[in-house]
């Protein structure tokens, strides 16, 4: 099966739709989709909701785990930072692309901006302005969490 051209359908969906941006994503385990996902952020009024993010959700549901260890991600362009991070916290370790982040800001979309700021290279206070505010309320949680014998890291 050419998983690619399933990413596509699914970000073909949205050229009727209308229910956000054409990007589509699937989720491939031992051979077989076991996530699909295209983009819903107009549908659902949640800027979340992109390709990857839909599949991970779809594939999480499917298979009954936040691990997604041994699964692959075909996405029909470059992910942004967030559909990017929540691939690695759900530890898909292969990634195949389609489109890249320059294809997409060809037709309007800059995520560009995001990967500045996050090396650290954009200072952009109509991006986001980051304050660190009261460490010490906050760490006694984390300290408590520390100290869990039966904590689980994701």
């Amino acid at each position: 099966m050419d998983y690619m051209l399933e990413a596509k359908k699914e970000a073909d969906k949205n050229l009727t739709l209308n229910e956000g941006g054409p990007f589509g994503a699937v989720i491939v385990k031992n051979g077989q989709i076991v996530g699909r996902g295209h983009n819903k952020v107009l549908k659902n009024n949640d800027p979340t909701c992109h390709a990857e993010m839909e599949a991970i959700r779809d594939a999480s549901q499917k298979l009954g785990t936040h691990d997604l260890a041994g699964t692959e991600l075909y996405t029909s362009c470059y992910p942004c930072p967030m559909c990017l991070s929540a691939a690695i916290w759900a530890n898909i370790h292969k990634i195949y692309f389609g489109n890249t982040a320059e294809d997409a800001a060809d037709i309007g979309f800059k995520d560009e901006k995001i990967y500045d700021f996050i090396k650290g290279n954009c200072q952009d206070k109509e991006l986001v302005e980051l304050t660190l505010l009261d460490r010490d309320k906050t760490i006694e949680t984390f300290a408590n969490f520390a100290q869990k014998s039966d904590k689980e890291l994701y």
